[in-house]
């Protein structure tokens, strides 16, 4: 009778795990897909939402400057340089966006050609973000400097209140203005500049339009004021508070809170050591700040915004939540 030869248990296991390896290869397939695909897929998707937030804040930035462009052009030249491979899709889903609109929303999408997941039976994945922007004239805020100027001075200073890129201007405090905005004083309050009561311990101006401000009289700069603060502001552009009403004196005196006109600051010449030009033409006796009224965007979510609020060059943008 013949004898059974059995096979080494060497043999057996190696044959058992090649039946344990087929049997789990695809759940491993599966658990690297969910590892490689859904990580690339993630990654497309945070791509996608840093082109919406750009093309939402672009467009916002155009129609906060009046001038909306094409909306649907800027979204896709915005999105496309925030995709690694370029492919993505941007459609504004606003329907009508214009400077009055107030806010625009914009959708990115692209399609994710996955790598181990085909196996799985999933090929691709389509993949989408949405990001919506608003924008409107500042209705309240921080001034970074304590001044204020009167909308008959903005109206006459702008040619009736349309800023300029090219053509400054030098600002003269009421004492030495040469327009018929001032009282007899030659001061729109008698004993007030234009300077404004500031925070405690700083140089700025907390403020809301319709609010009155009080004055910090005098010519001289507020003590809380330091010529650090204004060497902050050289060369930069400012909103300025602007007041459409003013009344009483001395220490009393108010103005009342119209809006906020952007204003680039290329000089200064105030009392004591607080002056800065650039071709000099703030100096000698009188007291002013150079520079032109220009159109601004802020982004720096130090103000309030609203589609309603004057309009005079500068506008708040800020993406939404």
């Amino acid at each position: 009778m013949p004898r059974m030869k059995h096979l080494p248990s060497r043999t057996r296991d190696r044959g058992a795990v090649n039946v344990m390896v087929a049997l789990l290869i695809i759940p491993f397939i599966g658990f690297a897909a969910i590892a490689v695909d859904v990580a690339a897929l993630w990654a497309d998707r945070q791509q996608l939402q840093t082109g919406a937030d750009a093309a939402a804040l672009g467009i916002a930035q155009d129609c906060g400057k009046n001038s909306c462009g094409s909306p649907a052009a800027t979204a896709q030249a915005l999105a496309t340089p925030n995709k690694n491979d370029g492919e993505v899709t941007a459609k504004v889903l606003t329907p009508a966006v214009t400077p009055s609109a107030g806010t625009v929303t914009v959708e990115t999408s692209g399609v994710r050609e996955h790598w181990l997941a085909p196996v799985l039976g999933f090929d691709r994945s389509s993949v989408a973000a949405k990001a919506t922007a608003a924008w409107g004239a500042p209705t309240g805020g921080l001034a970074q400097l304590p001044i204020a100027f009167s909308y008959c001075e903005f109206l006459a200073q702008t040619g009736g209140g349309l800023p300029s890129t090219t053509t400054e201007r030098t600002i003269t405090f009421t004492k030495s203005s040469g327009t018929s905005c001032t009282g007899p004083s030659n001061n729109v309050v008698p004993g007030g500049f234009g300077w404004l009561d500031v925070n405690r311990a700083s140089c700025t101006t907390f403020s809301t339009i319709g609010e009155v401000l009080w004055s910090s009289t005098g010519a001289a700069v507020p003590s809380g004021c330091s010529t650090a603060d204004f060497a902050d502001v050289q060369g930069k552009t400012v909103l300025l508070p602007i007041f459409d009403q003013a009344g009483d004196s001395g220490s009393n005196a108010w103005y009342r809170l119209y809006g906020y006109a952007a204003f680039k600051i290329t000089g200064y010449h105030f009392v004591g050591q607080f002056s800065w030009s650039n071709d000099g033409t703030c100096f000698g006796n009188v007291r002013c700040i150079q520079g032109y009224f220009t159109k601004f965007v802020d982004l720096s979510e130090a103000f309030t915004y609203s589609t309603t609020a004057p309009s005079m060059g500068g506008s708040v943008v800020s993406l939404k939540p």
